[in-house]
């Protein structure tokens, strides 16, 4: 289950649009229109950002005018900052949906029962997602998060059990278990 304060990342600010303060937002929900649904966003650092006005630029970007901010030179310095809400703002997923922030920290063993980590990222390079493992003393690696490889995930037990394909969990640098003999 989710952690009651745990905040999600749902855009992030972009470069500057004109010059009386308003931005470019890249959208990460659905609907890029639905980031004003959740209430005031945050930074990291808890500054919060109410939006004033919004627009649709072009497919998942935004023009958005916050509260208090009027200027170009202040919007410049906003570039990249990642808004976040709180996870409890936001609707359950459906069946078959997750936050990532709901599978960051879950641990992660195999199906026989053995440790392999902790999921510290989840990543796309453009195919499908990815669960970044952190294996203690060993290499980090890459499980691909389908439901062959990733068959249950536990959020009670706050667990992803896998079925690793071979050689996923091999070290680099092993050699195969064929040529060891």
């Amino acid at each position: 289950m989710a952690e009651p304060h745990k905040s999600i990342v749902i855009a992030e600010i972009g470069a500057a649009h004109g010059v009386r303060g308003e931005v470019r937002v890249k959208a990460h929900t659905a609907d890029p229109l639905a980031v004003a649904d959740y209430g005031p966003l945050h930074d990291s650092r808890g500054t919060i950002f109410r939006i004033k006005s919004l627009r649709h630029l072009k497919d998942d970007m935004l023009v958005v005018s916050f509260e208090g901010l009027t200027d170009r030179t202040a919007a410049e310095k906003l570039n990249r900052t990642k808004l976040h809400v709180d996870r409890s703002a936001l609707p359950p997923p459906d069946e078959d949906e997750f936050y990532h922030a709901d599978l960051i920290g879950l641990a992660v063993e195999t199906t026989a029962g053995e440790a392999v980590g902790t999921v510290v990222a989840v990543v796309n390079f453009g195919a499908d997602d990815l669960l970044d493992v952190r294996r203690p003393g060993r290499s980090s690696v890459y499980v691909p998060f389908t439901r062959a490889v990733v068959p249950t995930l536990d959020f009670v037990g706050g667990k992803a059990i896998i079925e690793p394909p071979e050689g996923l969990l091999d070290e680099p640098g092993e050699p195969d278990r064929e040529d060891a003999s």
